[in-house]
């Protein structure tokens, strides 16, 4: 027993190795220096200091986070509404199953800037959307769709559409449509087991999409930074600035430091109120 123990540990030495050098310890670093003084001009003192985590809460930073979970929330929310009829669909389509899941993968293999630029074209005030409405005389001015927030939450859908559907489709497949005959022998209508019984069991796929959306589009700077200009600011362009621009290492290291605590609660929360199986659609 004590031989294949050790065996085990042996095989996982590598990877245990790996996360050490290239998770762990940046992330200590991170935590020690978010509790540092700052000297100016990326100047650390190892002096112990709550100053960062101050002015992470202050009103500064307070609106661009409220603002961040507010348009990371809706464009989530909008995916799950997307994503949920297609990955049933999907998970019904019998031999076109491989087939629409390779078209729902094909984004995630184009480089994530080329999607976001291709939207600027989309959007702008001569760009395709703007000529097919105002052509068709639904509107009689170009919309002003680019640097506003919906950029931001049409940036954030497209993005990460897939990462809902695929676990929601996941979720739709192991389904046991025994259930459903069941239901229906039962007397109930298509619509009454669906609402009481698909949507129940598919409920961790649902979750395990909304965290696997919400979470990257909460962190990432480059919607922002494309289809607004820099002119609206997210979490993750703060700590990107706080670092680079403001050489504040402090501040970013305690905004990022929050940002990965609240990634860790959702994790845990999703963990607590789902079974192992439910949890390999996040894992």
């Amino acid at each position: 027993m004590i031989k294949n123990v050790r065996i085990a540990y042996s095989l996982l030495s590598p990877s245990l190795f790996w996360l050490l050098i290239f998770l762990i310890a940046p992330l200590g670093m991170i935590g020690i220096i978010s509790f540092t003084t700052n000297t100016g001009f990326g100047g650390i003192l190892y002096k112990f200091s709550i100053d960062a985590y101050k002015l992470s809460f202050s009103s500064l930073y307070a609106e661009v986070i409220w603002k961040s979970f507010l348009w990371a929330g809706i464009g989530t929310f909008i995916s799950l509404l997307i994503a949920y009829p297609f990955a049933y669909f999907i998970a019904n389509s019998g031999k076109w199953k491989n087939i629409l899941i390779i078209l729902v993968m094909i984004p995630q293999w184009v480089n994530f800037l080329i999607l976001m630029y291709a939207w600027i074209i989309l959007l702008n005030s001569e760009g395709v959307i703007n000529n097919i409405l105002v052509s068709l005389g639904v509107f009689q001015e170009p919309l002003t769709m680019l640097y506003t927030p919906y950029a931001i939450i049409i940036g954030v859908v497209y993005g990460f559409l897939p990462l809902m559907i695929l676990p929601i489709y996941s979720s739709v497949e192991n389904l046991d449509f025994s259930l459903l005959e069941a239901a229906e022998d039962l007397g109930a209508k298509p619509f009454q087991a669906f609402l009481r019984i698909t949507i129940p069991l598919t409920i961790p796929g649902m979750f395990a999409g909304i965290l696997l959306t919400f979470i990257p589009a909460l962190s990432v700077f480059t919607i922002s930074d494309i289809l607004t200009g820099g002119k609206l600011l997210m979490i993750g362009s703060v700590i990107r600035d706080a670092f680079i621009d403001e050489m504040n290492w402090q501040l970013g290291s305690a905004i990022s430091l929050l940002l990965t605590l609240l990634v860790l609660v959702l994790i845990l929360i999703f963990t607590k109120f789902t079974s192992k199986e439910d949890q390999n659609l996040l894992f």
